[in-house]
């Protein structure tokens, strides 16, 4: 079914308000004005507990709503926010999308039918296009990658070969699977993803990083304080991993990683129920220049956090495998 088209009007005079690290847009700041932070017993930020950030919001200008269906009209390509009328069309045509396509992989989905609270037309904030400046040799390697993945396993995303979604993939919105639980204690933060399982542990004690000959599949994480703001740095990535492996992604899925990789996260505590999660990108090799993503995180202390034991019956490489093989031997 083709995809459902709102056509809304241009919203002016609107402008990207960075205060306190953060997006702005959408706050009720009033609200807000008697709320403090929560801390911690040894009085660091409260940013412990489960938070989620299933969206429909596209990953980059201008490109199609996230597993909605709805597809992003031409007249709202350059905007940067959306208005509240277009984010409730937006919202009632993907749960409509759902409904008249029901169907095991709809039902299995667990995306949700809303725009971010910031009503931000993208996840990419900078640069100021909303777009990813990915070098014309980085997307090569993605087509060749896609264009071969039945072929070799090597060439298959590192989701689905059960690996890990990496830094900062395992926090881009997916289909389902979109929960983050955070512990916290006086030396270290750890983040437990609830896709493919993965548990970061990230020391916030000044403690030296390992060799630069070391190389990890997540990097090299260490964590600091700048105010109220959570600041990590990960660097000492392998050059094996990608930079976004589910639909999400879009036109990044399946973009490399060098080992050149530098990321900086900023976890900031913003209301009751949001932490804002800020990302700067940088990588010389994959990239024209350095891009973020900045999204709330929304509590949810009712989700629960099933374990996602990726390996087992995991049937994804040799099915693929297997199927091109016989495809080529029909043909023969």
């Amino acid at each position: 079914m083709a995809g459902r088209v709102f056509r809304g009007s241009l919203m002016c005079g609107i402008v990207m308000i960075l205060v306190a690290g953060g997006l702005a847009a959408g706050q009720d700041t009033a609200s807000n004005d008697a709320w403090q932070v929560p801390r911690t017993p040894d009085g660091q930020p409260d940013l412990q507990g489960v938070w989620t950030n299933a969206t429909i919001t596209p990953f980059e200008r201008g490109t199609n709503f996230s597993y909605s269906g709805v597809t992003v009209p031409d007249v709202d390509a350059d905007k940067p926010f959306f208005t509240e009328e277009e984010a409730a069309q937006f919202a009632t045509l993907t749960a409509q999308n759902r409904q008249d396509n029901d169907s095991y992989v709809s039902r299995s989905m667990d995306s949700g039918t809303q725009l971010l609270s910031t009503r931000q037309a993208s996840l990419v904030v900078s640069p100021p296009t909303g777009r990813v400046p990915v070098r014309a040799s980085a997307e090569a390697d993605r087509d060749n990658n896609r264009a071969h993945e039945r072929d070799d396993y090597l060439h298959m995303s590192v989701w689905d070969r059960c690996m890990t979604r990496g830094i900062p993939g395992s926090m881009f919105p997916a289909g389902y699977n979109n929960a983050y639980r955070i512990i916290q204690m006086a030396d270290a933060v750890v983040i437990l993803y609830e896709m493919i399982h993965d548990v970061r542990v990230i020391p916030l004690d000044n403690r030296p990083r390992i060799s630069n000959a070391v190389r990890q599949w997540m990097g090299d994480s260490r964590g600091h304080w700048d105010g109220d703001t959570l600041v990590v740095t990960t660097t000492n990535f392998n050059d094996r991993g990608m930079i976004a492996s589910s639909g999400g992604g879009g036109r990044i899925k399946g973009v490399p990683v060098s080992e050149a990789l530098y990321v900086v996260e900023r976890f900031t505590r913003t209301s009751e129920n949001e932490v804002l999660w800020e990302v700067t990108i940088e990588d010389p090799e994959v990239y024209e220049g350095p891009w973020t993503v900045s999204m709330p995180l929304t509590k949810d202390p009712d989700y629960v956090m099933f374990e996602y034991a990726c390996h087992e019956g995991n049937r994804d490489v040799p099915l693929l495998l297997e199927g091109r093989l016989r495809e080529e031997q029909a043909t023969r």
